[in-house]
């Protein structure tokens, strides 16, 4: 009964909202019959791969099938290892290559040739996974295609490579005092702001809106022998060019852009190695070092552990994603040791606690806690900082590790919040972090794992879920080399990057870049400590020779590093290695990277403006938004504010959310009133 008079009130509201006008600012037009909401987009990504590099192009058309001129945005993500360094604008016949800028150069740029009437496009960061493309004047049928080109490194994951598009951007909650900190502009809070949040197609947009408007094709060259390709996330079709060549398509052509897109790749024969790649320009010479250490073996001595389950339980976990969490845990907790202690906490807009103290993992408790899980229902906010404090503020037990796992989607827009409450609370402990969704917030669960000390894997929640559990569950158990460092020898190098190393797991890599003096066959040390045992692992350094288009994206993959350890300073202060840099300094260093290596960064864009002025009438511009289809898997739990209004906030309750529904509409049917009858007298008066 709650729930059916809940979709009726939201309907009626939506009815009287629709008649007024369209939300999120859309434009209303019929084409080829329909009424369906503009402006159109396709977008095409070439993928180069060559070893564990990828060079990326990726093409975006905009079009305006409307009678009226457009300024267009379009929200959209990339990955957050991006180094994303040009980009084109095409507008008819014009070729305009776009300009790196401070941010407030560029928009200052952008708003102007708006005005003139020029076409132009600007191209915004705000966090590493998340961009806006605004377009000036996108003209009725004539087409604005925007090309960017960037370049990343692909990672070695329990001993296959992982290629990751992220094609869609998720919804985010925003907690009430971080908006009101943002609106008040208080210290670095603002690199916590987003973006207005675009309509979605099957909520307040018809369902048909949804197009195949993706596209993608891979070249892969692993310059040994390629033993399997797969994607667990799309049909592709796979060609053999010859033993160390693929290329790759989608079976369909195009897809629905709701989900990410990943490639998973293994060369054959494969050996224990480090590969030293080098590039030498006018800035310097750069070197790039990929090491994938010996297997590290098991250790007879077996350290207790307090393993902490933090289970994400809000509005944006309904459906599928809540169900694969339970199964998650249903198989976890039979990994556990008898020796373990174990806690499960779930959250939303606040945290709930299976047991008051940690219970030790005997065949009772854990079924108990199988149990518990079970009765999960999800709804509410995504308060992940109570959730946090839950489980990192009381004592650790005495002789255990504590080994706390976060199973989320990451919707949140508080990153910066959540890491420094990491910071401030984790002690000794290390975090896990497991992203559950078809299009999750990698970058907050990367750097809650990097921050951890301890590693990211993600889930389709739409796929089977017993064999990633135990996979996860025996990664757990998996030896560790901890406290990592770098004996260079003779090896003269600067600069080096990431300025803290994180822990390496069997069957993964790192790579470390920086600026290298002299060239050539070199040795190195790799020292840390395996089960609290030093240990200390020598590696060959040979010089791969590759061509330059191969090294020339070291440089810019080693730029992208060092802004990623910037921004670590500035979003972590209390764990601070450049130590006399103030925040202001920091941003200044991440700008001038920006600026010297043509970088998509915080503080700089990238701005493309026509000659011509295709818009006589600029003033008479409308704003629009490409809409978004749903993320696949999630309800529309997850876009409860989707209802009324195209922004971002909270997710609310069924009774806050029927009370603010019955508001809006009472609100804009009293204003609809309010106009027919200063229309009814206009029509008196004439």
């Amino acid at each position: 009964m709650k729930k059916s008079l809940f979709l009726l009130m939201t309907l009626w509201c939506l009815s009287i909202w629709a008649d007024d006008q369209v939300p999120g600012g859309f434009i209303e037009a019929e084409h080829e019959g329909k009424k369906i909401l503009f402006p159109l987009l396709k977008s095409h990504y070439q993928v180069d791969i060559q070893g564990d590099l990828a060079q990326i192009t990726l093409e975006q058309e905009f079009q305006n099938p409307t009678s009226t001129p457009l300024n267009a945005s379009y929200l959209f993500p990339l990955n957050k290892d991006a180094a994303v360094h040009a980009m084109r604008m095409r507008v008819a016949d014009e070729l305009v290559e776009a300009k790196i800028r401070r941010l407030e150069e560029a928009k200052e740029a952008f708003n102007q040739a708006k005005q003139q009437g020029k076409s132009a496009s600007l191209l915004e960061q705000h966090r590493p996974n998340m961009f806006t493309q605004q377009l000036a004047n996108l003209m009725p049928d004539l087409p604005i295609h925007i090309t960017l080109q960037y370049v990343q490194h692909i990672e070695r994951l329990d001993g296959h490579y992982e290629l990751v598009l992220p094609l869609v951007v998720g919804p985010r909650y925003q907690p009430e005092q971080i908006k009101q900190k943002i609106t008040k502009q208080v210290g670095q809070w603002q690199l916590e702001a987003l973006p207005d949040y675009p309509s979605v197609a099957g909520l307040n947009l018809p369902k048909e809106i949804e197009q195949e408007r993706v596209s993608i094709e891979i070249t892969l060259d692993g310059g040994m022998p390629v033993a399997a390709v797969s994607s667990p996330t799309h049909g592709i079709e796979i060609k053999s060019v010859d033993k160390q060549h693929r290329s790759i398509t989608l079976s369909n052509g195009r897809v629905i852009d709701n989900r990410d897109f990943e490639l998973h790749y293994r060369l054959a024969g494969e050996q224990v190695q480090a590969g030293l790649l080098t590039h030498e320009d006018e800035r310097g010479h750069f070197f790039s070092v990929l090491l994938e250490p010996p297997a590290i073996p098991q250790s007879e001595a077996i350290t207790p552990r307090e393993m902490v389950f933090v289970l994400d339980t809000s509005g944006s976990m309904s459906g599928d994603p809540l169900k694969a969490s339970k199964a998650f845990m249903q198989q976890v907790l039979h990994h556990l040791r008898p020796s373990d202690h174990f806690r499960i906490i779930d959250f939303s807009n606040s945290p709930r606690e299976f047991h008051a103290t940690p219970l030790p993992a005997t065949a009772e408790n854990l079924r108990r806690g199988q149990a518990h899980v079970q009765g999960f229902q999800a709804g509410g906010g995504t308060e992940i900082n109570r959730a946090i404090e839950q489980a990192l503020s009381v004592p650790v037990i005495q002789n255990h590790l504590r080994i706390v796992v976060f199973l989320t989607d990451g919707y949140i827009g508080n990153e910066q919040s959540v890491l420094q409450r990491i910071q401030s609370l984790r002690g000794s402990a290390r975090i896990y972090a497991l992203g559950v969704g078809t299009g999750v917030n990698r970058y907050l669960l990367d750097e809650m794992a990097q921050a951890g000390q301890g590693f990211v894997r993600y889930i389709d929640p739409t796929e089977e879920i017993e064999g990633a559990a135990q996979r996860f569950a025996e990664r757990l158990r998996t030896p560790i080399l901890t406290d990592v460092s770098i004996d260079w020898g003779n090896t003269q190098v600067e600069q080096v990057t990431p300025a803290r190393l994180p822990d390496l797991f069997s069957g993964d890599s790192l790579r470390i870049l920086g600026k290298i003096k002299q060239v050539g066959n070199k040795s190195i040390k790799i020292l840390g400590h395996i089960n609290g045992q030093q240990a200390t692992l020598p590696l060959k350094l040979q010089l791969n020779q590759k061509t330059a288009e191969q090294s020339q994206a070291i440089p810019l993959i080693w730029a992208k590093s060092r802004i990623v350890d910037y921004m670590r300073e500035m979003t972590r202060p209390n764990d601070r290695r450049f130590s006399e840099l103030t925040d202001e300094l920091l941003q200044e260093k991440v700008t001038q990277l920006g600026l010297d290596f043509s970088l998509m960064t915080r503080w700089t864009a990238f701005i493309a403006v026509s000659q011509k002025i295709y818009n006589e009438q600029p003033s008479a511009s409308k704003e629009a938004s490409v809409p978004l289809p749903m993320v696949k898997g999630i309800s529309q739990n997850a876009y409860p504010t989707q209802q009324f209004h195209g922004s971002s906030a909270p997710e609310a309750e069924e009774g806050l959310m029927l009370l603010i529904l019955v508001l809006a509409g009472l609100f804009w049917w009293q204003r609809r009133q309010q106009e027919k009858t200063v229309a009814t007298q206009n029509i008196g008066m004439s």
